[in-house]
């Protein structure tokens, strides 16, 4: 079942995955589109927007010595080591400047055995299978290129490189013609053609190139071929008295060779050797020595305010006013007065008082403790959230209900903004969401009621709704309160 809804979601995400990597797609050729960042520097790829070299054909010769086989190149003591010789050339493409393709022409031959072929045979040679034995082979091969040097390079590495490691491996067809030679004289034991069922064969190993200029490096190469073939080695027939000497399935062998990459295309550069890092490095050397003088307040500063124009809000801010980031004057009681000129910085008050609350707007008389402690309980437009300013004012107001032997009403109002149900809804929450609060923070339950007043009852009458008032009085008219029963 869960196989299944695998397959399911990955079939639903497939044209979206599809169309959002193909960019023409949904562009219809114009950049930047619909899934891109929006960045204006992009364009086509094309042959000519290409700035490396891709494509080189190597060539290279060496010698081939047999280690893994019933005869083998390297004596260990018991005779003379036999070199053969081997030739390739390989047309090479690289895909990343870490990665890259190469087809592969290989041709050689191994000497193997006792002596030479080229030599007389000792006498009873056949008799003490004391034989020598050649192979003159041809190969075609595939082999994956990594470029260590770039894969693995350091990144504080800011010196460019001439030497380069890679590493090899691939497969391919081998076809060969096996001859073996002993007192009575020279034969051909096995013959394998190319691209037949047991001609398959596998090859990896390690090169270290040297740049010699932009268009040509030497190259130092030693493959390990595993020829999956039990009679390369010219040992005769699989169950051949020679064949039966060692018990590996496979004829493998070492190639060393020593050869020439020349690079194709009219660019300076080829991908292999370029160091994606050392372009960081340039354009952090050129920022560093770029000198560029900075223009702050290009547009000036008209009200001295210390907020540039280019970004000043408020470029008549009068000489004096604190101002915020913007350029804006400060009004800290949110009155409609800035603080410059309010003589009640912290109390609202209309305009024409200074900033100060009239003596007819504000409750006369000795304030007590009630209007203290449970006063001043505010709301945001259209909200029932209680606010964290508020909570001061709440925790004052658990402490002297829980003190108090009196139940209380907790009244809910709005300002005049909305329809009339509305307002009476909003009011309604936001009594239940302070008396909630009270209950949970410890007030008894039986001590409290919630009423919702709507737009009815405004600590501000004056605000109707074909009044504009100022901001500060609207919000006091967004309130809870309390209401001893």
């Amino acid at each position: 079942m869960k196989l299944n809804l695998a397959i399911l979601s990955l079939a639903l995400c497939a044209p979206a995955v599809m169309s959002a990597q193909d960019s023409l797609a949904v562009s219809n050729g114009e950049y930047p589109n619909t899934y891109t960042s929006g960045s204006a520097n992009v364009s086509r790829f094309t042959q000519d927007s290409k700035r490396f070299n891709d494509w080189s054909v190597s060539f290279g010769a060496g010698v081939p010595l047999m280690q893994s086989a019933d005869l083998t190149s390297i004596k260990n003591g018991n005779g003379k080591n036999l070199f053969g010789y081997s030739a390739y050339v390989s047309i090479d493409k690289a895909i990343t400047h870490a990665f890259g393709i190469n087809l592969q022409y290989d041709r050689g031959e191994t000497r193997q055995g006792w002596f030479n072929t080229k030599d007389p045979a000792p006498a009873n040679a056949s008799v003490y299978q004391q034989v020598g034995a050649r192979t003159q082979y041809d190969a075609i091969s595939i082999l994956g290129d990594i470029n260590f040097s770039n894969l693995m390079r350091r990144v504080d590495n800011k010196s460019p490189y001439r030497w380069a490691l890679h590493g090899y491996a691939g497969i391919g067809t081998i076809g060969y013609r096996a001859y073996q030679k002993d007192e009575f004289g020279q034969r051909l034991t096995t013959e394998v053609e190319l691209f037949k069922t047991q001609s398959f064969f596998g090859q990896a190993g390690a090169g270290l190139k040297y740049k010699i200029n932009n268009r040509i490096d030497l190259e130092g190469r030693v493959m390990y071929v595993v020829t999956t073939d039990d009679q390369f080695d010219g040992g005769g027939a699989a169950y051949s008295d020679i064949n039966k000497r060692e018990d590996q399935v496979s004829d493998n062998f070492f190639n060393a060779t020593l050869g020439l990459s020349f690079k194709l295309g009219k660019h300076d550069s080829h991908l292999m050797w370029h160091d994606p890092l050392q372009e960081i490095y340039y354009k952090l050397d050129v920022l560093a020595e770029k000198n560029q003088d900075i223009e702050v307040c290009k547009s000036g500063d008209a009200d001295n305010d210390g907020v540039c124009d280019d970004w000043d809000r408020q470029l008549d801010t009068p000489a004096g006013a604190r101002v915020d980031g913007s350029g804006v004057a400060l009004d800290v009681d949110m009155d409609g007065v800035i603080d410059l000129y309010d003589k009640c910085v912290t109390v609202p008050g209309p305009v024409e008082n200074n900033g100060c609350p009239l003596a007819g707007a504000t409750n006369s008389g000795t304030v007590t403790e009630a209007e203290t402690k449970l006063d001043g309980i505010e709301f945001d437009l259209n909200s029932d959230r209680i606010l964290p300013s508020n909570t001061p004012i709440l925790n004052n107001a658990v402490n002297y209900i829980n003190s108090s032997t009196g139940a209380y009403t907790v009244v809910g109002t709005t300002d005049t903004r909305g329809s009339e149900s509305y307002n009476q809804t909003l009011s309604e929450k936001r009594a239940n969401s302070v008396k909630d609060y009270l209950v949970k923070n410890g007030v008894e339950s039986t001590k409290l009621d919630a009423l919702g007043k709507g737009k009815r009852d405004l600590k501000y009458p004056e605000c109707d709704p074909a009044t504009k008032c100022p901001e500060w009085k609207n919000r006091a008219n967004r309130r809870v309160y309390f209401e001893a029963k």
